[in-house]
């Protein structure tokens, strides 16, 4: 079998794969008794992983460049990524619901560069004389990584907004920056001491209100005294969320805070080292391209994002509406700007 003949078998057969795979995730979201589903859909992506990897090392040794100088390379790339990143969050969150978002965004991607793209695009050309360099690999791989993390940290975010239905709930978890004080039940205080706990607003507490706490020791010792939540039915000024969706709700904050802290950085070092291949293909570190542009404005909103959780404490639904409007603008910077104009950065005009 020769080589353009096995990438085209495995373009169909990843996108193939990618629908089933997608199909299941849905199956075992809307039917959680089916436990199969679970095996079934991280196989599956485990299965297009390998099968676009293997179409990227094939195109690799057909063209003998690093797969990465035109749209349908790039998009595939962008793929593995996603699959990549997922299998290491779902395996670190074990939570279905990663790939119920993450798996038809993989599968859009495979199904728009197989079957939307020209055959024109999809054939691999001899590169350009800009792109003949070792910075094509570091520059262009890591910001292709950046984006994949980055959707899927952004895609987890949108995840938490619907299990919480976009309540603005008090998490417990430790993906939270020093700025901000949570409570857990539990406060510090010297025997002796009668202390009441401020009432703590309802939406802030998942529902529940916080009573007052006497002291329990006679001597000078400090100790940790209980503070007993009450019960859910006495409140009514807010719907509470049962404790699987609370549940659920921080382990995908957690999984989402910790994959954009992956992304970020790898933008970072990819902005950087483009800058430097900019500066000895151009002559210039920047040239406000739009790709350039857009590529600033997604590393500003991930950076508010980080500064916002790390420096300011917040937590739950502000943070997650800030890492899902991300998704929107790296889709811009990655494919808005080859179907807006043209640039340097562009790996295909369709206008």
């Amino acid at each position: 079998m020769s080589l353009v003949l096995l990438q085209n078998w495995l373009d169909n057969a990843s996108f193939a794969v990618l629908f089933i795979t997608m199909l299941v995730y849905w199956v075992g979201a809307a039917f959680p008794n089916l436990s199969v589903t679970n095996a079934l859909g991280t196989a599956g992506m485990a299965i297009a992983n390998l099968c676009i990897a293997t179409l990227l090392g094939a195109r690799w040794l057909e063209a003998g460049y690093f797969p990465l100088s035109n749209l349908y390379e790039s998009l595939f790339f962008l793929a593995w990524g996603i699959t990549t990143v997922h299998l290491i969050a779902e395996n670190s969150s074990r939570s279905r619901l990663v790939g119920v978002f993450t798996s038809p965004v993989a599968m859009g991607i495979t199904a728009f560069a197989t079957l939307t793209l020209p055959s024109e695009m999809q054939v691999a050309e001899p590169l350009v004389p800009a792109l003949k360099s070792n910075w094509l690999m570091m520059h262009v791989s890591v910001m292709m990584l950046s984006y994949s993390a980055l959707m899927v940290g952004s895609l987890l975010a949108i995840a938490f907004l619907i299990v919480t239905r976009g309540q603005n709930i008090q998490l417990q978890g430790s993906s939270f920056g020093n700025g901000g004080y949570r409570t857990n039940g539990y406060r510090l205080q010297k025997a002796g001491e009668f202390i009441t706990q401020p009432p703590t607003p309802p939406a802030e507490n998942n529902g529940y209100a916080r009573l007052e706490s006497n002291n329990n020791g006679n001597g000078n010792t400090a100790v940790l005294n209980l503070v007993t939540p009450t019960p859910a039915s006495t409140l009514t000024s807010a719907p509470t969320l049962s404790p699987q969706r609370l549940s659920i709700a921080e382990t995908l904050d957690n999984i989402s805070y910790r994959v954009i802290g992956l992304g970020f950085p790898l933008l970072t070092i990819g902005i950087i080292a483009g800058a430097v291949w900019a500066n000895e293909a151009w002559g210039s570190y920047w040239s406000w391209d739009p790709k350039e542009t857009w590529a600033l404005i997604t590393w500003l909103v991930f950076a508010a994002y980080l500064h916002a959780r790390i420096t300011r404490g917040w937590q739950g639904r502000r943070p997650a509406i800030l890492a899902a409007s991300g998704f929107v603008v790296v889709w811009i910077c990655y494919l808005g700007v080859n179907l807006l104009g043209k640039g340097l950065h562009s790996y295909g005009w369709f206008f």
